[in-house]
């Protein structure tokens, strides 16, 4: 349980300063940052307001108390407002917020939590839509820990001005008695991250089943299986950091940017033992390089820093996977962006990643998007990812609507180390057998070639050894004669 919070301080005053400035009554957003569970410490990199939603309104407002209770003695208005007001928070719109935003975070940074800038009073009033709203958020930026079932709620208090920090307890029924007090301090936190960079090459062949065999039915289904469970192999993987394979929990004491490289053991030819087994019917390739970073606090062991490149992987795969998914519910085309299609009988009007396998008889290739990383605070980055047909200029709406940050003015600052997007490509397994006996005839129809070859070469050899004994003979005999003339 996180017991302690640091936050950095430069942000965090920023923030207070443009909140006290823009004398707004209320404002929720979410809180970036990492918890760690060996330390038992929280830190809060940075806070990101929530937009508007998609009819203009803020996603946090507050409702006054009703005409009667109003007409109270001689208490001014602006009194019984604030001790009688609460929050009305768009909860779903503040979760959707959260799920965007926790894609652009890489290794050891994630959505930690929610803030609300409120009075004191509104605060105390408002405890479970708040409660329910950090639950919210937690569900839709989920880590992929299991030990790790808390967030972070700050408020920020502007009559008086003060921060205080609680720890919410994912629960199933969340309650007041949910929300525990936390120490919470401001100080330098972003100065002290070291920095771990992975770029990991991945080859998956999954098998597709029959349909009364398997649940995964369409593409993206077979997809999130298979990534599911690589993250458990992934797990299991060793490391090495700067060349020195990591076996203990010490903590890295040089600075500078450090290289991660996974060890992953041996496993068996899932490609043959796909093609082995008798519901099978086809093969999903899923390959390409995935780049990950890794931000850890110095006073974490590097063992943390090599769970977080493996958790980034992981989640980097899934992100990828949902963009094509959510563009597909809003696709009503045919093919998504970057699909290409081996025949033009995949016409039915849905998208390739929503098509059945087991009902295909053509190969479909699909392309995901690439990972940029964009900077963001102190050296560190954030990420976004690309489709095949888009540029970088697509990164400026997402810094500024999701990250309430400038984008870079200057392109050559943003890092693209994936040179080729991770591709799919389903084969059925007719296709997948088929090459075997093609390539078997195939040498066959050589080995005759080269028999034939050889046949007519010891042919022409033999005229060749008759030509020469009759040539011989000819001379033989015309030199005998000559000899008889002459004597």
């Amino acid at each position: 349980m996180v017991k302690a919070v640091v936050g950095e301080e430069t942000q965090l005053r920023l923030a207070e300063d443009r909140l006290s400035q823009s004398s707004l009554p209320t404002q929720v957003g979410l809180v970036i940052g990492k918890l760690s569970s060996t330390l038992d410490r929280g830190f809060v990199f940075d806070l990101v307001p929530t937009p508007q939603n998609d009819a203009g309104q803020p996603a946090c407002s507050l409702l006054e108390p009703t005409k009667d209770n109003r007409k109270k003695g001689s208490k001014s208005k602006s009194q019984t407002s604030d001790s009688s007001s609460s929050l009305v928070i768009d909860k779903d719109w503040v979760a959707e917020h959260a799920r965007q935003v926790s894609r652009m975070m890489v290794g050891g940074i994630k959505v930690v939590g929610i803030y609300v800038w409120v009075s004191e009073a509104a605060f105390k009033n408002s405890i479970m839509v708040l409660c329910q709203t950090v639950k919210g958020v937690a569900e839709a930026a989920s880590f992929l820990e299991d030990d790790l079932d808390e967030r972070l709620l700050i408020h920020i208090c502007y009559s008086p001005r003060r921060w205080t920090c609680r720890n919410c307890l994912l629960s199933s029924n969340i309650t007041s008695s949910s929300l525990r007090p936390c120490d919470f301090k401001m100080g330098r936190v972003l100065t002290s991250l070291q920095t771990f960079k992975c770029l990991y090459n991945f080859d998956l062949r999954l098998p597709t089943y029959q349909e009364k065999t398997s649940k995964s039915h369409t593409l993206s289904d077979v997809l999130h299986n298979g990534i599911s469970i690589y993250a458990k192999e992934l797990q299991g993987a060793k490391a090495m950091i700067d060349g020195n394979l990591v076996v203990n929990d010490e903590t890295c004491t040089t600075d500078g940017l450090h290289e991660v490289e996974m060890l992953l053991p041996f496993m068996k030819d899932m490609y043959i033992e796909a093609c082995s087994q008798k519901d099978v019917i086809g093969i999903v390739n899923f390959t390409g390089s995935v780049c990950s970073f890794s931000f850890l606090n110095s006073k974490e062991p590097i063992s943390q820093a090599v769970a977080d490149i493996k958790d980034d992987i992981i989640r980097s795969l899934q992100s990828r996977l949902d963009i094509i998914c959510d563009e597909a519910d809003e696709d009503l085309g045919p093919t998504d962006d970057g699909i290409r299609e081996a025949s033009n009988d995949l016409s039915s009007g849905k998208p390739v990643s929503q098509l059945v396998l087991h009902s295909l008889r053509k190969n479909c290739n699909l392309s995901l998007p690439r990972r940029v990383f964009v900077p963001w605070l102190a050296g560190t980055f954030i990420c976004d990812y690309i489709q095949s047909s888009e540029t970088l200029e697509v990164l400026k709406d997402h810094c500024v609507e999701l990250m309430s940050m400038e984008p870079p003015n200057d392109t050559s600052t943003i890092l693209e180390p994936e040179e080729e997007a991770l591709t799919v490509t389903t084969r059925s397994l007719w296709d997948v057998v088929v090459p075997c006996t093609s390539a078997t005839n195939s040498s066959q129809e050589k080995s005759r070639e080269i028999t034939s070859t050889e046949s007519s070469q010891k042919t022409i050899k033999s005229s060749n050894v008759n030509f020469i004994a009759a040539v011989f003979f000819l001379l033989s005999v015309l030199v005998g004669y000559m000899l008889i003339r002459k004597s």
